[in-house]
């Protein structure tokens, strides 16, 4: 038996080098849907690990809450399409940072329920005017709590501090916008009418994706009071809390579960997240996008395998006297079947596995000018093959059963 699938093979592979244009053509086709299917997966899985390298930096001890309107995954995917503000209608207040940090009263960490810190997120657009004019720059109400639950670090001054003064912290890129200069500390921008002055300069993080949703390099930080005293209608997006203790952030998150429950009078508009929870703000819309993307790489794939498909079908219109000669010497329906479907296999093979080289080569050019390195994964590689292995078998069967099924006298006839 093994030496009948080996000279099966032997025979598609000589059919196929005596063919070679067409049969490079052929597997260029299956490679470019693969290659287009491994380079979305690893963008998303990029995406997904560089979050949870975030996450796993906080030590496990982290909290995230966000808004959440019930409503389907369709209808939040649509208000993140159609608003700069993922969470626009967002019915997190100022009340419930203070309820969630009276856990923390005074520094006095409850062994129970240990909240070291607590950290609420405003983010905002608006025109910010220093030395030079920035149109759209983002602002960020928080407090300064932020900078330990978030890690950020410090290029030069210091960070926000709780009082009177309008002070500032501004992202590297962000600095160079407004003043041309990454040496702003003491330097003064005016927004909403309103003059800050810079007292610290963020090191540069180089990560827009994370799970604040926050890109800190294009960012100004200021104190959240100033900033809901000058800006109507400002809402928090998010509020990020971290416990001392590790084992007992499922505790942790279940309190402040219950303590958001009282301050909501009950309404379940909010979602506490902790651990694998933690994603991107605008996950949903990753997975939807990701989602679109791999269906119309699927659809080049079957494109590629409806060519493969038509070659195969030009193949046993070509070779209908050799499948009479070969019937006429004892060669069964299945040894035909056989040799046209592994003819179909191989093509679809060579072309998984071209593709699958291709998507990583263009996922290593992606990460050249974007901060998502190439994610590989022994997963995603098996997948791509038998994807490859699948689309050779359904797209080869008809030429197969055709050229099994053809009439040996009538073949011998053949010209």
């Amino acid at each position: 038996m093994s030496l009948l699938l080996r000279t099966h093979l032997d025979l598609a592979k000589t059919s196929l080098k005596e063919r070679r244009g067409r049969t490079l053509l052929t597997c260029l086709g299956i490679a470019i849907g693969v290659a287009s299917i491994i380079l979305i997966l690893s963008l998303m899985g990029s995406i997904n690990n560089l979050i949870r390298t975030q996450v796993e930096a906080a030590g496990g001890n982290l909290i995230i809450i966000r808004p959440n309107d019930n409503k389907d995954r369709i209808s939040n995917v649509l208000t993140e399409l159609t608003s700069t503000n993922h969470f626009n209608k967002s019915n997190l207040t100022l009340s419930d940072v203070e309820a969630i940090n009276a856990l923390n009263e005074d520094k006095k960490v409850d062994v129970e329920f240990p909240v070291v810190a607590v950290a609420p997120i405003a983010a905002s657009i608006n025109t910010l005017v220093g030395e030079r004019t920035v149109e759209s720059g983002n602002v960020v109400g928080t407090t300064e709590e932020l900078k330990d639950i978030a890690g950020l670090n410090l290029r030069t001054g210091t960070f926000l501090k709780n009082g009177t003064l309008k002070s500032a912290v501004v992202g590297r890129d962000l600095s160079l916008k407004l003043f041309g200069t990454m040496e702003p500390v003491g330097k003064t921008f005016t927004l909403l009418g309103e003059k800050f002055i810079i007292v610290g300069i963020l090191s540069e993080a180089n990560n827009p994706i994370n799970y604040n949703n926050v890109d800190f390099d294009n960012t100004v930080l200021v104190n959240i009071n100033h900033l809901k005293n000058i800006e109507e209608n400002l809402q928090i997006q998010q509020i990020d809390v971290k416990v001392a203790n590790e084992d007992r952030t499922p505790a942790t998150a279940e309190k402040i579960n219950s303590i958001l429950a009282e301050t909501k009078r009950g309404e379940k508009n909010y979602k506490v997240a902790y651990g694998d929870e933690i994603t991107h703000p605008a996950g949903s819309l990753f997975d939807i996008i990701s989602g679109m993307l791999t269906l119309v790489a699927g659809i080049s794939l079957i494109v590629g395998g409806i060519g493969v498909m038509n070659i195969m079908l030009v193949s046993v219109a070509e070779r209908t006297h050799e499948i009479g000669i070969r019937k006429a010497v004892g060669a069964s329906n299945m040894n035909i079947f056989l040799q046209f479907l592994f003819e179909s296999l191989i093509l679809c093979f060579i072309g998984g596995i071209a593709g699958l080289a291709l998507g990583y080569v263009f996922a290593f050019l992606v990460s050249i000018i974007t901060p998502f390195a190439p994610y590989i994964d022994l997963g995603i590689c098996f997948a791509a093959i038998g994807i490859s292995v699948i689309v050779g078998t359904v797209f080869g069967l008809y030429p197969a059963v055709k050229a099994s099924r053809r009439n040996p006298i009538d073949s011998l006839k053949a010209n």
